[in-house]
């Protein structure tokens, strides 16, 4: 489970900014839903959580560095060369952070240990990076890196240790990546994990769409996905793949993109699948005289459509005890089925394996839902120098858990909304 990450000196983020999932001892409410408690270390991580801000505000961005940090983690040892360029991006309005490193650490919990890893990188190499791991109550040391100087753990990280000693690891390379690739076991667990934290962006179903669509491939699976689709109240009662010919390819891809992918899909031996949706009809009289076939691009909405996208990354977290982090969680969704999927990740029963979910949001619907504590809903706030900051609302002293957090947080009391001027001075925009 994930327990904290933090990100230094990217994009829009000038200072630290942490994400922390440890519950606050100060909020008791919805202890038995919303709470996992880990016996083993002594503390209780919330199973959800969501980020509010202005437009431009860094909700995004935040979304960005967790996806920058697992990218990077999954791919420097493999994707790139010695003198490649880091692609990290770091505050640009600040004369003291452009020669500055940028920063990302993460700490979570796999196997029944916690760990704690992270870099620091700049556009050229990773000036600094660590790895410690806790078992029981010490934490350990198993590496610290600062530029090409390692201090390995001979004993527990003995393969990081050889291939220190042998400047097997590039600057611009991570030695957690290098020491998997070389199956060294703590950094091969580290890997496994960091694979399993899903980050998506709801505004690009269509990249994860496709992921569902395999999961309907699933006979033992397909059922999950009709339920929450049924579930939903999107009159779906049934729902189906169907092969077709190439020659049926989405109306956005014509002309020499169109040949182009069809002669790779024959190259390629690609099966082309419709995907349709089984409605009711009704008689007069309330009854199911048949069934109508609906083709899903063509026919459903743009909401159903972005459902049934999340449905196969939601089911696969809930099943595995993964994370999953949603950028615009609530693009096209009704803001009822927004709370439903939070409601399954706080649920008990739904979600036995303490799978984790972490979104945002402009929905202020969840404010007042009565499905999320104090220390659950976070926001991101810019300052006159357009530097962002994190925080949460039991961070803030003045806050009760009986206040009306919607009304409370569109009136300003909280920050974090756009402060709008007055509109009737603006130059007229009809010319």
């Amino acid at each position: 489970m994930l327990i904290k990450f933090s990100v230094t000196n990217f994009k829009t983020f000038k200072n630290k900014a942490e994400l922390s999932f440890i519950a606050s001892n100060y909020d008791k409410t919805r202890e038995e839903e919303n709470l996992y408690t880990c016996d083993i270390f002594g503390f209780s991580l919330l199973k959800s959580a969501v980020i509010y801000g202005a437009n431009a505000s860094g909700k995004s961005k935040f979304m960005d560095a967790l996806s920058f940090m697992r990218r990077f983690v999954l791919s420097s040892s493999r994707e790139s060369q010695k003198g490649e360029p880091i692609g990290v991006e770091p505050f640009r309005l600040s004369t003291e952070t452009n020669i500055k490193p940028t920063e990302f650490e993460i700490i979570f919990i796999h196997k029944k240990q916690l760990f704690r890893y992270g870099f620091e990188v700049d556009s050229e190499k990773v000036v600094s990076e660590w790895l410690y791991y806790r078992p029981l109550t010490k934490e350990i040391e198993l590496f610290v890196r600062e530029g090409q100087h390692f201090n390995v753990h001979e004993r527990k990280f003995s393969k990081g240790s050889r291939l220190a000693k042998d400047k097997m690891v590039r600057e611009n390379a991570l030695m957690l990546s290098v020491a998997a690739q070389f199956n060294e076991e703590v950094a091969g667990s580290v890997i496994e994990w960091i694979k399993r934290f899903k980050i998506i962006s709801a505004l690009e179903s269509d990249n994860y769409k496709l992921y569902t669509v395999g999961i309907l491939k699933d006979k033992d699976k397909k059922p999950k996905i009709l339920d929450m689709l049924q579930k939903a109240d999107l009159s779906i009662s049934d729902i189906n793949l169907e092969q077709v010919n190439f020659g049926r390819l989405p109306k956005k891809i014509t002309g020499n993109l169109k040949d182009v992918v069809l002669k790779k899909m024959e190259d390629d031996n690609v099966e082309l699948f419709a995907l349709n949706t089984i409605h009711p009809v009704f008689d007069k009289l309330g009854n199911i005289v048949r069934q109508e076939v609906f083709d899903m691009d063509l026919d459903e909405s743009s909401g159903t459509n972005q459902f049934f996208a999340l449905t196969g990354p939601i089911i696969d977290v809930i099943e595995n005890g993964y994370v999953l982090a949603v950028d615009e969680l609530d693009s096209k969704l009704h803001p009822n089925l927004v709370a439903k999927i939070i409601e399954i990740f706080n649920s008990k029963e739904l979600n036995p394996k303490n799978a984790q979910l972490v979104f945002n949001t402009h929905d202020t619907n969840l404010l007042s839902a009565d499905i999320l504590r104090r220390d659950q809903i976070w926001f991101v706030e810019k300052d006159r120098f357009g530097a962002a900051s994190l925080f949460s609302l039991s961070d803030i002293k003045e806050v009760r858990k009986e206040d009306n957090f919607e009304n409370n947080y569109i009136k300003g009391k909280y920050g974090a909304i756009p402060i709008i001027s007055d509109f009737d001075n603006i130059s007229s925009v009809a010319g």
